[in-house]
């Protein structure tokens, strides 16, 4: 296991993620231009062509890499939503394009995303506490068909999330 320095970020064409602010927080508001971009990027779930994820893993695309091991790579978010907000991804995708394509052989992956999770939260110092969210499909605003676990802290975060 080995950490990795700060590097340039990812950029997705297309996608924007704003954020309004509220006193005391920011929340993250659901543009009806993301909802949308992630509908148009769910015909491509199956039939699996790199994703950014993919072309970052393999050093095509800069990121803003924070930790790396066999399995997995953790980079910063292009528009973070907490002070700290990072993502976790495998680095081979197996048919894993989305938490609901899992199976049983994806069991230790997945087991070791979640650890590789609070690793990097650790050392990002987010021990009073982070969330992990998973986007799922078209309703659940999956814009990236490639599993990737958002990472999310340094701010006391609220519920629901929106």
């Amino acid at each position: 296991l080995r950490l990795i320095g700060r590097s340039a970020s990812y950029h997705i064409p297309g996608l924007r993620r704003p954020a309004v602010t509220v006193p005391g927080r920011a929340v993250r508001a659901m543009a009806s231009a993301e909802e949308a971009a992630a509908k148009a990027a769910a015909h491509l779930a199956d039939t699996e062509p790199p994703t950014i994820f993919d072309k970052i893993v393999a050093k095509e695309i800069p990121a803003n890499v924070i930790y790396e091991d066999d399995e997995a790579l953790a980079f910063r978010d292009i528009s973070p939503q907490a002070p700290v907000h990072f993502l976790v991804i495998p680095k081979n995708r197996s048919g894993l394009t989305r938490l609901s394509k899992a199976t049983p052989e994806h069991k230790a992956l997945l087991g070791h995303l979640l650890y590789v999770a609070q690793l990097v939260a650790m050392k990002e110092n987010l021990g009073d506490g982070f969330r992990v969210v998973v986007n799922d499909g078209p309703n659940g605003c999956q814009s990236v068909y490639h599993l990737h676990l958002h990472v999310m802290g340094g701010r006391q975060l609220t519920w629901p999330p929106g």
